[in-house]
């Protein structure tokens, strides 16, 4: 290298590391419709069964009701040991000792597994840990995309009304570890209560509702129950809407709510035009919440709930999305070729969009650019030449596969399009 190259390289090196950079609102967000009536306009209804599909649903719904036992192993139930070889931090920034995952690990109680079996459901909406702790993991929190909101002991959020299947208690008995339809871990037994055979028959009434607004106050006669979130089911009884609670001998019971038709619809709510674009109304502009913590919601949760409404079943991560539908992989495509593909095959508001880590409803394209709806936390940019940072979205939006793309410190070579990996066809089984 001359001395020339070399102080040219100095000097760039010396600005670039001299920059700051403010959080900007992406341009995708002002340069394209946020809203999805733009977007249902040429939407196919009749390309899924939806009587099926719900069926399928309801059954997979309520299986831990008609499980012997957990269906996961107990070193699978364990996963979180995973963490206690690593550098993690707690809430304080303060890493975790050997002797913290030790006290963990004392009360988690696992030589118990599979032993109590006690049929149970969510009264509340829960947080679903991977210890039976509130306290939060961290990994570096000074490097980008860690820290807040990035809490590793954050497994996922749970609905009132969710069906469980209980394998033991923690040491302590403040804990339960559970087993839902779409995720297992620890719950805090005043978001239980048990139930039995009676129960489940009236619970299980074959007719439910689901909601279809976000964030709305739940009452019976006598008090407030909860703030329900969209795609949250509850049974239909003689034209009732019931939701279940915890008596004083802690065990479930029905109790009915005020219902406000313009809350709740028949389950599945009907594939259309028309409701496609109510309920993503709903969900545009939802914070991003990592494993659905502040009972908000991350990429695939947002999926997840989405066709929930619909009555598809959709794994909870964004990789188990996949599975169950056809999926075609594009990773070696170029750039040019992936949206050329996507714009080709994809099925506007039936086709998701998945890289590792992310998941994206694809909704149709404009001027020649795939988009999507999703619920993004942020850019990935550069901090300086060598340090990696984050532009924060932050929120259910709808945009290109390049959102940010116009950020001056944008890092080009970690874009959504360069790590796009396939498609996932929902209107189509896998083979």
């Amino acid at each position: 290298m001359n001395k020339y190259r070399l102080l040219l390289l100095t000097i760039f090196i010396i600005s670039f590391s001299g920059c700051t950079y403010k959080n900007k609102q992406i341009a995708d967000i002002s340069n394209y419709s946020q809203n999805p009536k733009e977007y249902t306009q040429n939407l196919n209804e009749k390309l899924i069964n939806q009587e099926k599909l719900s069926e399928n649903f309801l059954k997979r719904y309520f299986s831990p009701w008609t499980q012997n036992k957990l269906t996961i192993t107990k070193e699978d139930a364990q996963w979180g040991n995973i963490y206690k070889s690593r550098k993690v931090y707690l809430e304080n920034y303060t890493l975790a000792s050997k002797q913290w995952f030790e006290k963990l690990s004392l009360n988690s109680n696992f030589e118990k597994f599979n032993t109590t079996l006690q049929k149970a459901i969510v009264i509340k909406n829960s947080n679903v840990r991977v210890f039976p702790t509130i306290s939060k993991l961290f990994y570096n929190p000074k490097q980008a995309g860690e820290g807040f909101p990035f809490d590793y002991n954050q497994n996922s959020n749970i609905k009132i009304n969710t069906p469980v299947l209980i394998s033991h208690y923690s040491k302590d008995k403040a804990w339960a570890y559970i087993q839902s339809h779409f995720v297992s871990g620890w719950l805090r037994m005043d978001s239980l209560a048990f139930v039995d055979e009676k129960f489940i028959n009236s619970f299980n009434s074959k007719n439910f509702v689901v909601s279809v607004k976000e964030d709305f106050p739940l009452f019976d006669k006598s008090s407030f129950i909860e703030t329900i979130k969209i795609s949250t089911l509850f049974p239909l009884i003689d034209n009732k809407v019931f939701v279940a609670k915890k008596a004083l001998d802690s065990k479930a019971i029905l109790t009915k709510v005020d219902f406000d038709e313009n809350y709740f619809s028949k389950f599945p709510l009907e594939f259309s035009e028309n409701n496609l674009e109510k309920v993503s109304n709903e969900f545009l502009g939802e914070l991003y919440g990592w494993g659905g913590l502040l009972n908000h919601r991350d990429c695939s949760s947002f999926t997840q709930d989405y066709f929930t409404l619909f009555g598809l079943y959709l794994n909870r991560n964004s990789k188990a999305q996949r599975s169950g539908f056809r999926y075609e992989n594009i990773a070696k495509l170029s750039d040019e070729n992936k949206k050329s593909y996507i714009i080709k095959n994809g099925v506007p508001f039936l086709t998701l969009i998945y890289l590792r880590g992310h998941i994206m409803l694809y909704i149709g394209h404009k001027d020649n650019e795939p988009l999507v709806m999703h619920n993004m936390w942020g850019v990935r940019t550069w901090r300086n030449l060598f340090e990696q940072g984050r532009n924060i979205v932050g929120k259910t939006v709808i945009s290109t596969l390049e959102p940010g793309i116009e950020l001056e410190n944008v890092n080009l070579s970690k874009t959504i399009l360069k790590k796009v990996q396939g498609l996932v066809f929902l209107n189509e089984k896998s083979k």
